[in-house]
């Protein structure tokens, strides 16, 4: 019950070309890589701006930087959206 064999590899493949179809599994295979680069892109983007918030908290307090923007994919400019940044206040 712990490892699966070679005929049960067999028969869970032949159960999902059943289901998808030949004719889909290319594009599921393709929309699958998109996703995962998206998201390796995306956790490389955000252990960045993890790097750059200590970074900056180091730094001077106030700076001027171009708005940020959220990309579908890497180098995908057409669905890119600008990001709105919250707001710091300071409580006292």
């Amino acid at each position: 019950m712990g490892q699966i064999g070679v005929w049960q590899a067999v028969i869970i493949v032949g159960i999902i070309v059943l289901l998808f179809g030949a004719k889909k599994l290319p594009e599921v295979a393709r929309s699958l890589g998109k996703s995962a680069r998206i998201l390796k892109s995306e956790a490389a983007a955000m252990k960045n701006e993890g790097a750059k918030d200590d970074a900056s908290q180091a730094g001077t307090a106030e700076q001027t930087a171009a708005p940020r923007t959220i990309q579908a994919a890497p180098g995908d400019v057409a669905s890119a959206r600008p990001v709105e940044e919250p707001k710091r206040t300071a409580q006292g």
